[in-house]
């Protein structure tokens, strides 16, 4: 009964919102969305993933980039959805990037050097038969073999901490950069950002705090040889409101300030997961 409730809502949200872009399967995302284990399905009142992707235009074949894929919850979804006539490459962050953070381990660190097979092995596990092919790269060191091959790139999320450590090494340029160069003429760049209010500060919203302003990524995308299509407010939550000493991270899932205060972490909850851009771009 759950996944005929969720099939029958996402095709209905589709339609009433108006996102539905020509080759997408409506139908077949909805099947692929109704047969994920119930606790990706609870984050889709936040995460829109049927709405997210019909806007974006993913469809069935296409080769599809996904920007830190992670432990695979959007992938998970693309993998059945692309079908075997698609593919799904992974891209995570350049190894030069993540010592920045601070807080990686040595052994953590030295794992990211075999990301690209780990991660592949890992993800043609989730796969099938039936589901689309997979392989992966680090941004900063893109193989030639899959220049102008992709349809799609996305960006769920992921932009950030790119911009975050721009000036420490370029991570943000040399990611849009990738992006450009793996997309076919023509090609689509999808961004769900976590998105800062216009009258915020420059120097909060530089990434650091999970939030980035929307022209600054219009910029951006400009910038690196994209036009910006369309915005969809599908992601979009008012109810997040942060002040200038917040982070995105004290929401949910990841409740980081909250997780000892059960009142706190109450009020967090109301709030629901971070209002977020949801950004199409075409590639020049």
């Amino acid at each position: 009964m759950l996944k005929i409730l969720v099939s029958v809502a996402s095709l209905f949200l589709c339609a009433s919102s108006g996102v539905l872009a020509e080759g997408a399967d409506s139908a077949r995302l909805a099947s692929v969305l109704a047969d994920q284990p119930e606790e990706v399905q609870a984050r889709y009142v936040f995460r829109h993933p049927q709405e997210t992707l019909e806007f974006f235009g993913i469809a069935p074949g296409m080769t599809v980039v996904e920007a830190l894929p992670g432990g695979g919850w959007y992938t998970k979804i693309l993998l059945p959805y692309l079908g075997q006539d698609g593919a799904v490459i992974g891209a995570d962050y350049s190894l030069k990037m993540y010592p920045l953070f601070g807080f990686f381990s040595e052994e953590r660190l030295k794992e990211k050097e075999t990301w690209v097979t780990d991660w592949t092995a890992e993800a043609n596990e989730w796969s099938s038969d039936e589901g689309a092919s997979v392989s992966a790269f680090v941004f900063g060191a893109l193989p030639e073999e899959m220049k102008g091959t992709a349809d799609a790139v996305l960006f769920i999320r992921a932009l950030h901490n790119l911009a975050r450590f721009e000036k420490e090494g370029g991570f943000l340029t040399d990611a849009l950069n990738n992006a450009h160069e793996l997309l076919k003429p023509g090609g689509m760049v999808g961004v769900v950002q976590h998105m800062a209010r216009d009258e915020m500060p420059d120097e909060w919203a530089g990434g650091q705090n999970g939030y980035l302003k929307k022209q600054f990524l219009i910029d951006r995308m400009d910038a690196a040889g994209f036009e910006f299509v369309a915005g969809s407010d599908v992601n979009m939550n008012d109810k997040d409101q942060p002040a200038d000493s917040d982070i995105v991270w004290r929401l949910p899932p990841a409740f980081a300030t909250s997780r000892d205060n059960p009142e706190l972490k109450a009020e967090m909850e109301a709030i629901g997961e971070s209002n977020r851009m949801t950004l199409k771009f075409r590639k020049r």
